[in-house]
Order: structure tokens, then C-alpha cells, then sequence
């Protein structure tokens, strides 16, 4: 392998790991601010969502494809709250827009 892709994942594992350890060793009472607490919720539903979107758009060649996707998600997952059934409906709508285009 080329030297460079082992210090990328050194460099990545390092910051994964002061990511993850600094809070836990830093902060040793509990967090009293209200926006920092909610800061601290969010976080992760916002990182996944920053990371899904894109891929979802570039399910295919066809950005239609998933747009289609992410909007029939997003309405069966409005609808009944359901990760399984927005992810099924999602595959469907990208598979037919596939199919029809």
C-alpha cells in the first residue's frame, strides 16, 4: 500500500479517538447549560443526516432517481414514523424511476 494511505488512517484514527475520549476525561459533572445539552443530542442526527443525503442523491446516474428516493421516504416517514418502511418505500421509488426512465 502507499505510505500516504497509512498515515491518513493514523491521522483519522487519532481524531476519532480524541473525539470520543476528550469529553469523557474533560467533563466529569453534569452539563447544566440547556443549549449545550441539546447541542449534544442533536449532534448525531445531524452528522447522519449530513452523511445520508448526499448518498441518497447519488444512488444512480440519474439524480432523479434519488430525489425520487428521498421524497417518498420522507413522506412515508412522516406519515408512520417507521425507519423500515421509509427505507423500503425509498428502494422501491428509486428502483421504478430507474425502470421507467
Amino acid at each position: 500500500m502507499n505510505r500516504s494511505i497509512w498515515i491518513y488512517l493514523l491521522v483519522m484514527s487519532v481524531v476519532s479517538f480524541i473525539i470520543r475520549v476528550l469529553p469523557v476525561t474533560l467533563i466529569r459533572t453534569q452539563i447544566k447549560n440547556r443549549f449545550i445539552r441539546s447541542l449534544l443530542f442533536y449532534l448525531p442526527y445531524a452528522t447522519l443526516a449530513v452523511m445520508t443525503f448526499p448518498a441518497i442523491l447519488a444512488i444512480s446516474e440519474n439524480p432523479l432517481c434519488g430525489t425520487a428516493a428521498f421524497a417518498a421516504s420522507l413522506i412515508v416517514s412522516w406519515f408512520t414514523k417507521n425507519l423500515f418502511l421509509s427505507a423500503i418505500f425509498g428502494c422501491a421509488a428509486a428502483f421504478l424511476t430507474a425502470i421507467l426512465l
